[in-house]
């Protein structure tokens, strides 16, 4: 199984036998977790975490752990809380200090927008390069968080100030709502992520951004709204399902990190998750941003 974020999908999260909580042993019937299934115990060309001291070679009650060899200590649901709230506190403030320091009237909205435009870019940048790096980099995820910052900032005090009072609110309670719902869910064993799970949700994203690209293209070269996609009844209903998208990239991640604590992935990989739970929760958050601001664009 890969992660729908690029920052798992390299690394060997790979458990195909459906939902466990987290950090439990595979479920009853589900694929054994041994020395042919654990990424961060076999000592295979290309895994960087083979020589991982707490990497188990078989998870099944009574089975020896793997030999130490080398020093350091695995990945805790502790640090993957800690990480996660680091990377969202960092883009919190600077989205905050976006909206204070950089006003929206009719004089400054120009402006603002463009340095919250530059700021985007700058973090998608930032994004693509840990997304490709075969190693967290912390400096590197904080300030792709801190760029997406100013930008959620700026546009949300655009929606929220020249759009629809407590937009902003909304969609920050709306994700929240994603979140827990998400989380019960998952922890709960009514999703299971498979590779049939996995299959369905790709494909409805791969259709959806090229939607998405499309649209943006027939608005660039065409004017007005493109082919209403993202705007109208249309909008609306293409919101829900970016919505829908996201929760199902939720579960997925869920997974992953579920996979990286199994396998006794090293602590450093707690950025990497992170950084796709705000790469999930970032896209989430916009899609309510939007259908919010289009619902209050046509009273």
């Amino acid at each position: 199984m890969r992660s729908s974020n690029p920052v798992f999908s390299r690394r060997g999260f790979s458990r195909d036998n459906g939902h466990a909580g987290f950090n439990t042993a595979p479920q009853a019937g589900g694929a054994a977790v041994g020395t042919q299934a654990n990424p961060y115990a076999q000592p295979q060309a290309g895994n960087p975490y083979a020589q991982n001291p707490y990497a188990q070679q078989d998870l099944r009650q009574g089975a020896p752990p793997q030999a130490p060899v080398t020093t350091g200590r695995p990945m805790t649901i502790d640090d993957v809380i800690m990480r996660t709230g680091t990377t969202l506190g960092v883009l919190i403030v600077t989205a905050a200090l976006a909206w204070a320091l950089l006003p929206v009237d009719d004089a400054n909205i120009s402006r603002s927008y463009g340095i919250g435009i530059g700021a985007a870019l700058i973090g998608m940048v930032l994004a693509f390069v840990q997304a490709f790096k075969r190693k967290a980099s912390p400096a590197l995820i904080l300030s792709y968080a801190a760029f997406e910052g100013v930008f959620l900032g700026v546009l949300s005090s655009i929606v929220d100030n020249r759009i629809a009072d407590g937009a902003a609110m909304q969609a920050v309670l709306g994700t929240m709502a994603v979140f827990a719902g998400v989380l019960v869910a998952y922890k709960a064993g009514w999703i299971r992520v498979n590779r049939r799970f996995y299959g369905f949700v790709m494909a409805a994203a791969l259709g959806f951004i090229l939607l998405m690209v499309i649209n943006m293209l027939f608005a660039v070269f065409g004017g007005g709204d493109g082919l209403g996609f993202r705007s109208g009844p249309l909008g609306i209903i293409f919101g829900v399902v970016g919505i829908l998208l996201g929760a199902c990239f939720l579960a997925l991640d869920f997974k992953q990190v579920e996979d990286g604590i199994a396998y006794g992935a090293p602590r450093e990989e707690a950025w990497l998750a992170a950084f796709g739970l705000t790469l999930t929760l970032v896209w989430i958050y916009m899609e309510f941003l939007r259908i919010i601001a289009i619902l209050n664009s046509s009273d």
